[in-house]
């Protein structure tokens, strides 16, 4: 089977999801499938050098010609919002024209980032008549609205909704990663026999506790073995509410010296709270670059607890993989989070962490503090959940389930150029 994707982001640009796409080639190169790309000059979290590079690398073909990668200019995303979505629109455009014209495809295969990526491929759809599957990973408008940066009913939201409704309307199959995702997208009119429910999953054999002493991000950052870490690992963006980490930060640093809170990862709010950390000398936060895959095991490693943190309201339509390697590496996890939302739910249920309430400040407090004054039994919650990962959410069943998808997508494919889809 030969799939078409067009990305807004590949390889070798540094995303948080980047060992679910490295474990999904592995299934699907034991399965046979081919892949042609069209993808923009990397941008996020390379160096100018790098860029320079891979402007040069119009034509690629990957892993023995199974996947042939055809790549074109375009501009460094930046910080500022218009900036970033006149970057989006521009490369979607070029990417329609592109794989509108591509040959010999079974089927069209589309993340949700941006979020104009269901829009673009429904478009394409159009013109190769092939099966289109959509692996949603955030539900948009929804996602804006829950960071509060628009409202329902703004012009925004209307033209995100019409996106949204056009994409579920267009794809063959919509995989989602929740429950939660779910409810919300068959509230909104998709019906139940489209949707596939496939949890997000991590390599344990890739993602697993290192020891402090063999760490090497202790080295590296010049960070003291002796000290106690709540580290946050991933997109370091609006919606994480990492301000309300920064409170609580302001909270512990007199009472708790040699707590730190550590932030690795890049995003479009870092340089702004890199600002606020130096000018109140906030040194009880330490905030870091992303680090390379290979190192993942001693990034989740680093902390005593793992953070997850998102706004309020949030919770139903965000479902962070990083709760998956915080548990691969035994590590318990804080929750800052909907009490109502599915990770909530879990932690809970499963007693791998402690749930504060999604922006409360002294309940998110209270809990650094639970696992700081008893680390015995905050360790003893970090082996339980990855327990809980190894028997329920392993990599080769979640993998299975995407194959499966694809194959059964791709039969559709007669019905679809006919029209009776």
């Amino acid at each position: 089977m030969r799939i078409l994707r067009l990305p807004g982001y590949y390889s070798p640009e540094q995303i948080s999801s980047t060992h679910l796409s490295r474990d999904l080639s592995e299934a699907y190169k034991k399965e046979g499938f081919s892949f042609v790309d069209y993808v923009p000059t990397p941008t996020r979290g390379v160096t100018d050098e790098v860029r320079r590079e891979y402007s040069k690398r119009k034509y690629e073909e990957l892993d023995g010609g199974r996947i042939i990668v055809h790549r074109f200019s375009m501009f460094r995303e930046g910080r500022n919002p218009i900036q970033r979505a006149l970057r989006y629109v521009l490369v979607n455009v070029i990417q329609y024209f592109k794989g509108s014209r591509a040959k010999d495809v079974d089927l069209i295969y589309s993340g949700s980032t941006p979020p104009t990526q269901g829009l673009l491929c429904g478009l394409v759809k159009k013109r190769l008549k092939v099966p289109f599957v959509y692996n949603l990973q955030d539900i948009f408008p929804d996602s804006l609205v829950n960071a509060k940066m628009t409202k329902k009913g703004s012009l925004i939201w209307k033209i995100g909704r019409k996106i949204e409704d056009f994409t579920y309307r267009s794809a063959d199959r919509i995989i989602v990663i929740s429950e939660d995702f779910k409810r919300n997208i068959m509230e909104k009119g998709v019906p139940e026999e489209k949707i596939v429910l496939i949890p997000n999953w991590v390599d344990t054999g890739k993602v697993y506790p290192v020891a402090r002493e063999d760490n090497v991000l202790f080295d590296r950052y010049g960070l003291d073995r002796n000290g106690f870490y709540v580290c946050y690992s991933g997109n370091i963006g609006h919606s994480q509410n990492l301000e309300l980490l920064l409170d609580a930060a302001r909270a512990l640093k007199t009472e708790l010296p040699d707590m730190r809170f550590v932030l690795i990862g890049e995003g479009a709010a870092k340089e702004e709270l890199e600002k606020t950390v130096a000018a109140e000398g906030l040194d009880n936060v330490i905030m870091l670059p992303f680090q390379p895959y290979e190192e993942i095991a001693h990034v989740f490693s680093l902390g005593d607890a793992g953070m997850i943190i998102s706004k309020p309201g949030i919770g139903g339509s965000s479902v962070p993989s990083k709760t998956w390697s915080v548990m691969a590496a035994e590590r318990p996890i804080i929750a800052s989070f909907d009490e109502d939302s599915e990770l909530a739910k879990l932690v809970n249920a499963q007693q791998v962490g402690y749930v504060a309430p999604a922006g409360d400040k002294q309940a998110l407090v209270d809990a650094v503090k639970k696992v700081y004054q008893d680390r015995a039994a905050a360790a003893a919650l970090g082996r339980v959940g990855r327990k809980y990962l190894i028997e329920n959410l392993s990599k080769e069943k979640c993998t299975g389930m995407y194959v499966k998808t694809i194959l059964e997508a791709g039969k559709m494919k007669d019905k679809v150029r006919s029209g009776k889809e």
